[in-house]
């Protein structure tokens, strides 16, 4: 399974100003955006960092799954939530050549907070090509600014960020962390794991 991010997220909705004042940078002078561009690197790698652990895409954008068989003919598991829509399914021999083209209302999206599933309006998900893959291209996020962004994912990824910034220069880090207030509010969104004890 590859997911592909096929827009980036504009600049011009990520915090940046919001993330000065946390970091409690000085404002009202002449050099106020020379950190821009190192600042919007910090959020772009918090907010990739927090999609990752929680499988939650927090900004609106337009992705391509490409998969070599379905893990469930009938209702397959996509690997981030929310999907908004399903723009369309390419189906495609061995060789990578397009066999047929599906449009996205042929089929549906069940909704979970979790693992939302991929369904076929009617029957089961076509049948992909032998040795072949399936691309599947979606939209999915859940906000289209950043005054959209869950509260706690908002607060994450600011704490997240601040992290990197204060850290930057620690090499004893280079494996990474993530901080006790990042875990805690991202832990209602990780992936639920069930067990022979039950969820855990």
């Amino acid at each position: 399974m590859i997911l592909i991010e096929e827009t980036k997220t504009s600049a011009s909705v990520l915090p940046i100003d919001h993330f000065k004042e946390h970091l409690r940078i000085g404002s009202g002078f002449a050099e106020d955006t020379l950190q821009d561009q190192v600042l919007e690197g910090y959020l772009r790698a918090a907010i990739s960092s927090i999609e990752g652990r929680t499988g939650q895409a927090l900004f609106q954008r337009d992705f391509i799954w490409s998969l070599g068989s379905w893990e469930d003919p009938v209702a397959q598991p996509m690997p981030l939530a929310p999907v908004r829509q399903i723009s369309s399914v390419e189906l495609k021999d061995k060789y990578g050549s397009i066999t047929q083209i599906l449009p996205g209302e042929d089929f549906r999206i069940v909704e979970d907070a979790h693992m939302p599933s991929m369904r076929a309006m009617e029957g089961s998900l076509p049948e992909i090509p032998t040795d072949g893959k399936v691309d599947v291209r979606l939209v999915a996020g859940s906000a289209l600014g950043w005054a959209d962004v869950p509260p706690d994912l908002a607060q994450a990824v600011l704490l997240m960020a601040a992290h990197y910034y204060e850290y930057r220069n620690d090499l004893a880090l280079a494996q990474g962390c993530t901080p006790f207030g990042v875990t805690a509010l991202i832990e209602r969104y990780l992936p639920i794991r069930l067990s022979l004890g039950g969820a855990s």
